[in-house]
């Protein structure tokens, strides 16, 4: 499983010019599923997210996990992330999951977030969507759960 998350002042997803989902401060989350996710994949993923401690401390430094400030979490699906460019123009998507498997571990990934008693929005799996945010820091990072990225540690 592949995340790349964002600490957001705000972010939101539209679709058909519609607003599905909108936070304030918080993390956006891509996620993509790689072939031979599960639920392995999905548990650590979902306990490394919040814990992360990538919001400023009173020093300014990253201290304080999205627990720690009371953070917001907008997680939207998104197979590109498994996008293998080495070769040609044209992305591989072969090692992404089949979209019903991904869209399970898609799901089972919102709902152990949820079980933490966070505040989750999601987008619409599947669907185009205008994703839109404004970026803190900027800070970025990318986990991969098949390259050591889930690993926690304290």
């Amino acid at each position: 499983m592949k995340l790349v998350i964002q600490r957001v002042r705000s972010a939101s997803v539209e679709v058909n010019a519609k607003t599905v989902a909108n936070i304030g401060v918080g993390l956006l989350v891509f996620v993509g599923a790689a072939k031979g996710d599960g639920e392995h994949d999905v548990n650590v993923m979902a306990e490394k997210v919040p814990v992360l401690r990538i919001f400023p401390d009173s020093a300014g430094r990253m201290n304080r996990s999205l627990f720690d400030v009371g953070g917001e979490l907008l997680v939207v699906s998104q197979f590109t992330l498994l996008g293998n460019t080495e070769k040609g123009r044209r992305p591989s998507f072969d090692e992404a999951a089949l979209p019903d498997v991904a869209h399970d571990l898609y799901e089972r990934f919102v709902a152990r977030l949820k079980a933490q008693s966070l505040h989750v929005q999601t987008g619409i799996f599947g669907t185009d969507m205008l994703v839109t945010l404004q970026n803190d820091g900027p800070v970025t990072f990318i986990l991969d759960s098949q390259k050591g990225g889930g690993v926690l540690s304290s």
